[in-house]
């Protein structure tokens, strides 16, 4: 079978992703042991706008209530954290981690001019630029760019989905999607890619093809090898079968792994509830608090969890009052959850959002998200934060 230049050329997801990972995936054909001690950053990313006052609910604020006669949650129903502070009833899990010490909660988490458009917003969140800026690569992206100066062994970062986040996308490398690792496995097992490689002896004479080809041999070398590392470090913990528990199962088999992974990024939605958002965030919080539950058990029994940061965000908040649908429109600040076993603050580290000084009906932010980002990238994962955000921001005290 002879594989033409434009069949090559139009090939499928897996050798179109591959195109800009050389270094990326030969890293994975070297393993090399990752003991207790390694960092690792996961990064949940809560779709749509999740409404923030009815996940940390202020139980305490009359304006609360008022604001929101039909779907605000009583205090009777809240899970307690303080006697201002409840948690929505679905989120046990969450519950447990903050009376264990595990769980750090920022309130008011936003940005200067903040943008209303999912997404426009998700763009300022995941690039880690000023509402005013347009940039086309990611704060995570440019992470792995700045681990990887002339180095020929690069920190990874992997996305369970389909389709790389901005998030993960640098300059010169960026992070790979898959859906799970035996699927990728699989595709790259399929017959057009080794008819892809075994048409490689034809002559060709063009530069660009060599690479290409070059290129789809590392990617499904590397493929086996996530695969492989997956089936040799299966977990022993029971996961629900839903998508969140099923992708947070692989990043589990892969931390307790010897892939150099240093981040991990999964999404949940959607929360853009304008319409009955009740029932809408109480179904996908059931999914995050057990998905939650099981992840922190397996890290626990690995002896990883200290070793571990989970920090959840959403490209925005909801506004104050309710609507006529029963939900909420597009907002403005939020919370952010910081999970591990490895908090230096843990509980409620500032204080409830101020409903008595609104800006036109919206919480005003008092933490810059970029902040929250300096200091995971400076005390987390020992980077050089100021290079890979372009600035100086403050740097907080949870690690």
């Amino acid at each position: 079978m002879l594989i033409k230049r434009k069949q090559f050329l139009q090939m499928g997801s897996l050798a179109t992703a591959s195109l800009m990972l050389p270094k990326f995936l030969k890293a994975f054909e070297r393993p090399a042991l990752v003991p207790a001690g390694n960092r690792a950053l996961v990064v949940l990313q809560l779709s749509g706008g999740n409404d923030g006052l009815n996940t940390v609910i202020p139980i305490g604020n009359d304006r609360y209530y008022s604001s929101r006669p039909q779907i605000g949650i009583p205090k009777e129903k809240s899970l307690l954290l303080t006697g201002e502070a409840g948690l929505h009833p679905a989120l046990t899990a969450l519950k447990e981690l903050y009376e264990e010490g595990n769980l750090a909660i920022l309130n008011s988490v936003g940005y200067p001019n903040p943008d209303r458009s999912h997404f426009r917003s998700m763009d300022i969140w995941q690039s880690a630029s000023q509402s005013s800026q347009y940039v086309s690569t990611g704060w995570l992206g440019r992470y792995l760019d700045a681990q990887c100066i002339h180095c020929d062994r690069p920190t990874q970062a992997l996305e369970i989905d389909d389709v790389l986040s901005l998030a993960l996308k640098g300059e010169q490398i960026k992070g790979i999607a898959f859906r799970d690792p035996q699927r990728l496995f699989n595709t790259s097992q399929g017959n057009f890619y080794k008819d892809v490689l075994a048409d490689r002896k034809s002559p060709h004479g063009e530069d660009l093809v060599d690479y290409l080809y070059k290129t789809m041999a590392e990617t499904l070398s590397s493929a086996e090898y996530i695969y492989q590392q997956g089936r040799l470090h299966p977990s022993g913990t029971s996961y629900p079968k839903t998508e969140l528990g099923r992708s947070l199962q692989t990043i589990a088999s892969l931390i307790f792994s010897d892939i150099n992974t240093k981040v991990y990024y999964l999404s949940l939605g959607s929360f853009d509830t304008h319409v009955n958002q009740q029932n809408q965030q109480q179904r996908l919080f059931e999914e995050m608090n057990d998905a939650l539950k099981a992840f922190v058990t397996d890290l626990k029994s690995n002896n990883r969890f200290q070793d571990v940061m989970l920090m959840s965000f959403s490209e925005f908040g909801r506004r104050v009052s309710q609507n006529a649908s029963g939900g909420t429109d597009h907002g403005t600040a939020n919370n952010m959850f910081l999970v591990s076993g490895g908090l230096r603050q843990k509980g409620l580290l500032n204080a409830m959002p101020d409903l008595g000084d609104l800006d036109q009906g919206d919480l005003r932010f008092k933490v810059d998200f970029k902040d929250v980002y300096a200091t995971l990238l400076r005390n987390w994962l020992g980077a050089d934060d100021r290079a890979i955000l372009g600035g100086q921001y403050n740097y907080l005290h949870f690690v």
